[in-house]
C-alpha cells in the first residue's frame, strides 16, 4: 500500500511538472499543478468498488491506497506551494515556513484529535453527536487558519487520530455524512463562481496535457509501486488506473493555491475545475473496469 501511494504520488509530481515545464509552462505553474494532481477521489473509488460487490485482494490494496494517498499528496501539494511562491517571490526560499505548516497541521491535528477522540469514544449509541462532530470540524479548521498551517492536512490528521483511538468513531464520521451535502454544495457552488470561461478555453491546450501527464503518471506510478511491493504481475497495471478519479480535494488545492499565486489564480481554477469535471465522469468508470478486470487477470 505505501509503496503504491508514494510511488503513485511521487511520479506524478516528477512527470506533471516536467512535462509542463517542457510545453513551455512556467515553472511555477507546472509544479503547483503537479501538486494538485496527486490528489484523488476516495469516496468515489470506495462507492465503484462497494457497487462492483467485487472483494479480492487487488480491492482491498486499492482502497488502503486511496486511504493514505491523499496525505502524501496534501504533503507533496504544501512543498510545491511553498517552492513556487519562493520562485516568484511571494516568500523568501527557506525551508522553515514549509516545516512549520505541515508539522505545525499535524501537531494541531493531533492536539484535536486525542480529545475528539476520548469524546466519540465515551458518547453512547442513541445519544446525540452531531454537534460534538461539528464542533471538531469548525475547531480545526479555525485554528488552522489561525495558527496560519494548512487546514487540509491538520483535519486530515485530526480524523486519523479518531478513526483509529476512539471506540464508536463510525458514529462520529455517520454524522457528518448527514449533513455534508449543503456544504459540499455551496463549496462547489463558490469554486465554480471563481471559474472564468476566458480563463478556461485559454488553458484548453494545458488541460489536456495536464490530463494525458496525470494519467501517464498514476498508471506508471502504480505500476512502479506494485513491483516494489511485489504485487501479482497481472495486476501491477491496474492500481493507476483504478485511482485516476479526482474531485473535491484537487479542487480545495486549487483554491489555496491560487490564494498563493493571485497572478495564475484564473488559470488554476480553470484548469483544475476542468479536468477534475472530466477526471470525475471518466475516472469512476475506469476504476469499475479495472476492478472487474482484476477478477479475470
Amino acid at each position: 500500500v505505501f509503496t503504491i501511494s508514494l510511488a503513485i504520488v511521487g511520479l506524478t509530481v516528477v512527470t506533471v511538472s516536467l512535462g509542463l515545464m517542457a510545453l513551455g509552462t512556467d515553472p511555477s505553474l507546472a509544479v503547483v499543478l503537479a501538486g494538485i494532481a496527486t490528489a484523488t477521489a476516495p469516496a468515489a473509488t470506495t462507492d465503484v468498488i462497494r457497487q462492483s460487490g467485487i472483494k479480492n485482494d487487488f480491492t482491498r490494496t486499492v482502497e488502503g491506497v486511496v486511504a493514505v494517498d491523499d496525505a502524501w499528496g496534501l504533503l507533496a501539494f504544501s512543498l510545491c506551494v511553498s517552492f513556487a511562491t519562493s520562485v516568484t517571490g511571494a516568500t523568501e526560499m527557506s525551508s522553515l515556513p514549509v516545516v512549520r505548516e505541515i508539522g505545525g497541521a499535524i501537531l494541531l491535528g493531533v492536539m484535536i484529535g486525542l480529545p475528539g477522540a476520548f469524546l466519540t469514544g465515551h458518547i453512547g449509541g442513541g445519544e446525540p453527536l452531531e454537534v460534538e462532530a461539528l464542533a471538531l470540524v469548525f475547531l480545526t479548521a479555525g485554528l488552522a487558519l489561525w495558527a496560519e498551517v494548512s487546514f487540509l492536512i491538520a483535519g486530515m490528521t485530526a480524523g486519523a487520530v479518531i478513526v483509529n483511538m476512539a471506540a464508536h468513531h463510525d458514529r462520529a464520521f455517520h454524522e457528518i455524512e448527514h449533513i455534508q451535502w449543503p456544504f459540499m454544495v455551496l463549496f462547489f457552488l463558490l469554486a465554480g463562481a471563481l471559474l472564468h470561461m476566458d480563463a478556461l478555453r485559454a488553458v484548453g491546450l494545458i488541460g489536456l496535457a495536464y490530463m494525458a501527464l496525470r494519467v501517464v503518471a498514476r498508471i506508471a506510478g502504480g505500476w512502479v509501486g506494485a513491483r516494489i511491493g511485489d504485487a501479482p504481475v497481472q495486476e501491477r497495471s491496474l492500481y493507476g488506473i483504478a485511482l485516476l478519479p479526482q474531485a473535491g480535494v484537487a479542487v480545495g488545492m486549487a483554491l489555496i493555491a491560487a490564494s498563493a499565486l493571485p497572478d495564475y489564480a484564473d488559470q488554476i481554477i480553470a484548469l483544475t475545475i476542468g479536468t477534475t469535471i472530466a477526471f470525475e465522469l471518466v475516472g469512476p468508470v475506469l476504476t469499475l473496469w479495472a476492478v472487474r478486470r482484476s477478477e479475470t487477470v
